[in-house]
């Protein structure tokens, strides 16, 4: 009954508002724990007046995404580190370079939305976006805009640095 369940709230429309309490139902947890989710970061939400909202596809992804990061994950992470580095070590060209990405972006999306609000906010939110290892970070670094911020001899030392890493564990 369960996955039948699943598969009917599946079927509709992903852009839908939910309220918390809807989430919590959906994902069968508390609202607490929906509430906790977007207090850190893991599900992404709106507000509405005093009220959270939350995109069906969004919970939909949080639930289907597994907890343990890919390896394609853990190495966009790894750069994610190096490209937070360059962006304390020199936050302007950093921002710049990420600012330019974006406006070169042929087709925006809400990835692109996302970061260029990030960009246009507090340092600490994109260095919390590069180097946090939440669901949501994960999907935001893949739609990253500090492509070209690492030269091409960093980018190489980073993932020669995890393929390292990962071959120990």
């Amino acid at each position: 009954m369960r996955d039948s369940f699943h598969s009917l709230t599946d079927a509709l429309d992903g852009d839908e508002l939910l309220t918390t309490g809807e989430a919590a139902a959906l994902l069968g947890a508390s609202r607490q724990h929906v509430v906790n989710l977007i207090d850190r970061g893991d599900l992404p939400a709106t507000r509405i007046g005093t009220h959270r909202r939350v995109r069906r596809g969004d919970l939909l992804a949080v639930r289907s995404a597994s907890v343990r990061s890919t390896r394609d994950q853990e190495r966009s992470l790894w750069l994610g580190i190096a490209v937070a580095g360059e962006l304390v070590r020199d936050p302007r060209r950093t921002l710049e370079a990420a600012h330019t990405t974006l406006a070169e972006t042929a087709r925006p999306n809400r990835w692109t939305k996302e970061w260029a609000d990030l960009l246009d906010g507090p340092l600490f939110g994109v260095l919390r976006a590069l180097t946090s290892d939440t669901v949501h970070a994960r999907e935001l670094r893949q739609n990253s805009p500090f492509a070209g911020v690492l030269s091409d001899h960093d980018r190489q030392q980073v993932l020669d640095a995890f393929r390292d890493s990962a071959a120990r564990r």
